[in-house]
């Protein structure tokens, strides 16, 4: 577990989140918070998913993608927008700048599943491939940038970003007031960010009103991809050597600055998963729940089912953070 300390003054705070679901409403799709009674009666908990896989362009990248741009100055957005990311980011930075009517450039690695590449592409974003890591990608983004006078939008590692991202968890805690755990997949840290800005801040509006019992708000990594957890660990944000994962929208291998801080501050722990879990989950997910999530996107639902995190008797909202599930990687999933 993590000692967490007070949060520092440079973090996103709830009215940040409430800024940007103001922004993103009626845009942004408020995705359901699904009862899975089966599966709750399993666990001997109450278990409910928060479907971002419904999300526009299928993962909860849109949020913080669509409040980001409309933050952005006229003069910027005449010029256009350029990110890096494993795919989901791109999409949504992608159908986030086609709403806006700007320009948009993603790079993506060279291993970047069709279904993300051609969704990227699909909505109207130049795609361009580069090495195998965040690094590499971010570098070859950073070029272009400069060359042809685009805006980066930041994948994670930005307030904007990390605000937007948080509406997912604010608008679960307002629909189900009784929720006391929240678990949420980790990748570069954006969407964990938020959540904990969101529900630490309900929670210290609680405490002055009801008394109600603290949240508890574990974030889950792939055991081959735990730069967040590694980084917990040192004090400090750590780069990994090699990511090896089935979860490639969870494979950073450095959590940002900003993302590592609201981590530590505002996070009870950060586990991890197998990808075996995660493969199993994902099955079951589609065979017996009628839920198609990408690899990512049930990494938080493996660590509760393969006992990662106890969940008995609680009251858990679960992230099911993205659905661009790979046609060739769903065949071999249920050969």
């Amino acid at each position: 577990m993590n000692d967490r300390g007070q949060a520092s003054e440079d973090l996103v705070g709830l009215e940040d989140v409430r800024s940007a679901a103001r922004a993103i409403a009626g845009v942004a799709v408020a995705t359901p918070l699904v009862e899975v009674p089966l599966l709750s009666e399993e666990l001997g908990a109450e278990v409910r998913l928060k479907a971002e896989s419904l999300q526009r362009s299928g993962s909860f990248k849109f949020r913080g993608a669509f409040h980001y741009i409309s933050r952005l100055p006229a003069e910027v957005r005449e010029r256009g927008v350029i990110t890096y990311s494993s795919g989901n980011h791109a999409q949504a930075v992608a159908l986030a700048a086609a709403l806006s009517g700007m320009r948009c450039v993603v790079v993506m690695p060279t291993t970047a599943p069709p279904v993300k590449r051609d969704g990227a592409a699909h909505l109207g974003a130049q795609v361009l491939l580069e090495g195998t890591t965040s690094l590499e990608r971010k570098a070859r983004a950073e070029v272009v940038a400069e060359a042809e006078g685009l805006h980066m939008v930041p994948p994670f590692d930005d307030p904007w970003i990390i605000a937007g991202q948080g509406t997912c968890a604010l608008e679960a805690a307002e629909a189900w007031p009784e929720m006391d755990t929240w678990l949420v997949c980790l990748g570069g840290g954006g969407f964990a960010s938020g959540s904990g800005a969101a529900l630490r801040g309900l929670e210290a509006l609680a405490e002055t009103s009801s008394g109600r019992r603290p949240f508890r708000i574990i974030g889950v990594e792939p055991e081959g991809a735990c730069a967040m957890r590694r980084s917990l660990d040192a004090g400090h944000p750590v780069t990994l050597d090699r990511t090896d994962t089935v979860a490639d929208g969870l494979a950073p291998v450095r959590p940002g600055d900003l993302t590592f801080r609201h981590v530590q501050a505002l996070f009870d722990d950060v586990v991890t998963v197998s990808d075996e879990a995660i493969r199993d989950t994902t099955r079951d997910l589609l065979l017996r729940h009628h839920l198609l999530v990408e690899f990512s996107g049930a990494a938080a639902l493996a660590a509760l089912r393969s006992g990662r995190v106890d969940g008995a008797g609680g009251r858990i909202g679960v992230t099911l953070s993205g659905g661009n599930m790979d046609r060739a990687l769903l065949r071999d999933l249920l050969a």
